[in-house]
Formats: structure tokens, C-alpha cells, sequence
């Protein structure tokens, strides 16, 4: 990337709205194996990236490169106004700090309480007061509809509970961007449901950015197609999106490392991409 392009990054980046996430031309491959090939995108605060692909499409990978797990090739990756290929690993602690990722199995510490497991970061590794602490692990619980299940083993919990403990320890450092990676796989769909609920809540209502990375066509687009909205009571419900609020959730679909869709839900039921029909059918 030249140093104009950059110019033009940074002055993207310092706009209203600007995006979090941003990816310019980013390649990486293992050897002779490409991974990934000129991929661009942009996530705006408060927005959703939903990646579809086949497996070993490089979805994840992408989240690897986010959080500084991988170092890509080539190519330019800001997060939160930090041009992050640039950072070294202490640097990139820093910017960790403000983002949340959730796996596929939910990777609970066994040997620890719930509260302890949503509360590691906050006991660990800040200097919060032991109450204040308490405090925020009690209130993203009850947010996720686990208060009373906050003194349990997770041998205890079922799986889609155990996705959602993750979800609060996640959000327990109340992070700007949350990164999920197949987050609902392995669980039936009606608990399925239960954690895209949590990932529409915490962006709608909490203005987390989020970015998704499933081949579960299901909970792609209940994520993209649903909002979250709270009454005078404070009751939360989960209601269809207006057209406005669906557009703000956009797909990538890659193939072999390349982006070969991008866009909201109505224009990828749309496409008449040959690739992209087989893989919704």
C-alpha cells in the first residue's frame, strides 16, 4: 500500500462512523498453500461481518490476522484506528484489549467457577477492586440469562450454556469489538437461537461491532435479519429487522481465499453466482 493509500486510511479512519476493522489487500499463504487472496473489507462500529465459506476457506483465518494471532504477507489491517500489521507483539497486547472472541467450544477453563471463568481478565490481568469486579461478572450473567448459575463447574452446564458463559466473559471488559468464530456449531437450533440472540443484544443494544464467522446459514441470517429492542421497562425482545437496520449487517462469502460476494441479506438471496446458489441450497 503506497504512503497516498495510507493517507487515505487514516483519514478514513478518523471520520464519524469510521470503521473498526479495515482490511486492505491483505494475502497470506503457508508455503505454497494461498489463504488468502487480496482481501478488503470494512466493518463499521456498531455493524455486523457475517464471513460464509466452506471449510478451510480461510474464514477464521481472517480472525487470526484481527486479533494478531497470524501475521499476514502483505497488505494493511487497521483495528480500532491501529494499523496492527505494524505492531509488535507487546503493542499488540494493547490492542487486544478491546476485543472479544468466542470459539466454537466455548474454551472454559473446566477448573474454574463460572464466575471465576467470565471473571479471569478482570481478576487477573486489571487492577478493578475485587467488588467492582464481582459486580461486572454478576451483570453480564444475568445479561445472558445465567445469574444463578454463576458458582457452577462448566461440567455442570449444557453446551449452548457454555457458549453463552463464553459470550460473558467476552463481554466482561466491555470490549468494542466481538469476534466470533463458528460460535453456534455442534448445538441444536433452538439453542443455537439462544446465542444469536446474545450476539444481536450485545450489538444493537450494548453498540458492540461484531464479526461472525460461521457456515451455519441458519443463524447467519437470523443474526443479519433480527434486531434487539428494549421497552420502558427494560424488557428485551428480538423482533425483524427494518430494512435500515438489515442492511447494517453484510455477508462475505469466500472461496478459496478470494471474497467472491459481499453485501447485505436481500442481495445475497439474489445472487445468481453459481457458487454462492449451491452453497445456500
Amino acid at each position: 500500500m503506497d504512503t497516498q493509500a495510507t493517507q487515505t486510511a487514516e483519514e478514513i479512519l478518523s471520520e464519524p462512523g469510521a470503521p473498526v476493522v479495515m482490511f486492505d489487500q491483505v494475502e497470506l499463504a503457508f508455503d505454497e498453500k494461498v489463504v488468502l487472496k487480496n482481501i478488503s473489507f470494512t466493518l463499521i462500529s456498531g455493524h455486523t461481518k457475517i464471513i460464509l465459506g466452506a471449510s478451510g476457506s480461510g474464514k477464521s483465518t481472517i480472525l487470526k490476522i484481527i486479533t494478531g494471532l497470524l501475521r499476514a504477507d502483505s497488505g494493511v489491517i487497521w483495528v480500532n484506528g491501529e494499523r496492527v500489521d505494524q505492531l509488535t507483539e507487546p503493542q499488540m497486547m494493547a490492542v487486544r484489549a478491546d476485543l472479544g472472541m468466542i470459539f466454537q467450544e466455548g474454551a472454559l477453563f473446566d477448573s474454574l467457577t463460572v464466575r471465576e471463568n467470565v471473571g479471569y481478565k478482570l481478576y487477573e490481568e486489571s487492577d478493578m477492586p475485587i467488588e467492582e469486579a464481582h459486580k461486572r461478572v454478576e451483570e453480564v450473567l444475568g445479561w445472558v440469562g445465567l445469574g444463578e448459575y454463576i458458582d457452577r463447574m462448566p461440567s455442570e452446564l449444557s453446551g449452548g450454556e457454555r457458549r453463552r458463559v463464553a459470550i460473558a466473559r467476552a463481554m466482561a471488559f466491555k470490549p468494542r469489538i466481538l469476534l466470533y468464530d463458528e460460535a453456534t456449531t455442534g448445538l441444536d437450533p433452538i439453542t443455537a437461537t439462544t446465542v444469536d440472540e446474545e450476539v444481536i443484544k450485545l450489538r444493537d443494544l450494548e453498540h458492540v461491532s461484531s464479526i461472525v464467522v460461521t457456515h451455519q446459514l441458519r443463524d447467519a441470517f437470523y443474526v443479519a435479519t433480527h434486531m434487539a429492542e428494549r421497552d420502558a421497562d427494560g424488557k428485551v425482545t428480538i423482533v425483524p429487522a427494518s430494512p435500515e437496520k438489515e442492511r447494517e449487517a453484510e455477508f462475505i462469502m469466500i472461496r478459496d481465499g478470494n471474497i467472491v460476494f459481499e453485501g447485505d441479506a436481500d442481495a445475497l438471496r439474489q445472487s445468481k453466482d453459481a457458487y454462492i446458489l449451491t452453497f445456500l441450497s
